[in-house]
């Protein structure tokens, strides 16, 4: 059992079907609780047909029902313990399978990132977590420190399938860490901030499941630790900042099933594309809403997205601070006794 990964360089699949999604509506509350603790829990985000269609592509992958890259149909004779077992997690399906380009352009997941760090927002990874009874965690980490952008903008979605929590496998998140810097080892040393806090530590192990191990550790114990327990359909929304982890599925017969999402603002350069050396990496991430002065790639099987549609009309130009009659910025004197700010 372990983790998968795809180039996406294969024969493409059939396109897409959409339907239509009544909008998001962030709250105050909800922005607030995602600055403040670094995290946001959106209760039934995601509704049971949508689920319901993950979890069918779940069982076809697990029984080697779908052809992909690194895919390979379950051996002779296993049995469904061995069958489920073969894979823990696989990587940027988005490039091969339409589920995955429709489920990493959702709208109403869009609507939450576009009101968290948007308006422009561009889809970079997606990675589906089969997280069988027995599975394996995975140790403290930063999601910045794998997938750099500058200026550093980066957020995760994680789509609940099953019903998550202690026994199975939940994330776990240290509340406020997002005020950490990205902690670089002795290969990252640039990325983020490593080339610009003079003072800030090199830090190894990486997502090791021993504390002991990960240099993480004593960060991570200046902030609580809560379990993110969630249902299926929820969607946790985390910064790249957050340092998180999960444990080892302990359920007998639970499956802890995900659906992974990473995104930046579009106006965030990047050199990230998942193993594909040289060149800004911009290009090859979808354009998933508003715009950008950078280069963006379409969505490969027709999904609607800033990419594929029509510009939005340019909203009216702010006010300015101080402006004169033609709306820019005049020399303004201010005599004493006056009751301006």
């Amino acid at each position: 059992m372990g983790t998968v990964m795809t180039s996406g360089h294969e024969e493409r699949s059939a396109p897409n079907s959409f339907r239509d999604y009544p909008a998001y509506r962030v709250s105050v509350d909800e922005y607030v609780t995602f600055r403040s603790q670094g995290f946001l829990i959106v209760r039934d985000l995601i509704d049971q047909q949508d689920v319901q269609e993950l979890l069918e592509h779940t069982e076809d992958i697990m029984y080697g029902r779908v052809s992909a890259p690194g895919l390979e149909p379950p051996p002779a004779g296993a049995t469904r313990e061995e069958i489920e077992r073969r894979y823990l997690r696989i990587h940027m399906l988005h490039r091969v399978l339409p589920i995955h380009e429709k489920y990493l352009l959702h709208p109403r997941v869009l609507d939450v990132v576009q009101a968290l760090i948007g308006p422009d927002v561009l889809a970079m990874q997606t990675m589906l977590f089969l997280k069988p009874p027995g599975g394996a965690g995975q140790g403290y980490h930063q999601d910045s420190f794998y997938i750099p952008t500058v200026p550093d903008m980066l957020i995760g979605a994680w789509i609940a399938l099953d019903d998550a929590d202690e026994e199975n496998g939940c994330l776990w998140v240290r509340v406020g860490s997002q005020h950490e810097p990205i902690y670089p080892d002795q290969a990252h040393r640039a990325y983020n901030q490593g080339d610009t806090l003079y003072d800030l530590p090199l830090v190894e192990g990486h997502s090791h499941t021993v504390e002991a191990e990960n240099g993480l550790t004593p960060i991570a114990a200046r902030y609580m630790e809560v379990p993110a327990v969630v249902r299926s359909g929820d969607v946790v929304f985390f910064g790249g900042h957050v340092i998180h982890r999960s444990h080892r599925n302990r359920s007998q017969t639970r499956f802890r099933r995900s659906f992974v999402s990473h995104y930046s603002n579009a106006r965030s350069y990047t050199e990230w594309n998942y193993g594909d050396a040289g060149g800004p990496a911009n290009q090859y991430h979808i354009l998933a809403r508003g715009g950008t002065h950078l280069p963006y790639a379409m969505p490969q099987y027709g999904t609607p997205c800033a990419a594929n549609q029509p510009r939005p009309q340019q909203a009216a130009r702010p006010a300015a601070m101080m402006p004169d009659g033609k709306g820019d910025m005049a020399i303004v004197v201010q005599l004493p006794g006056t009751d301006e700010d």
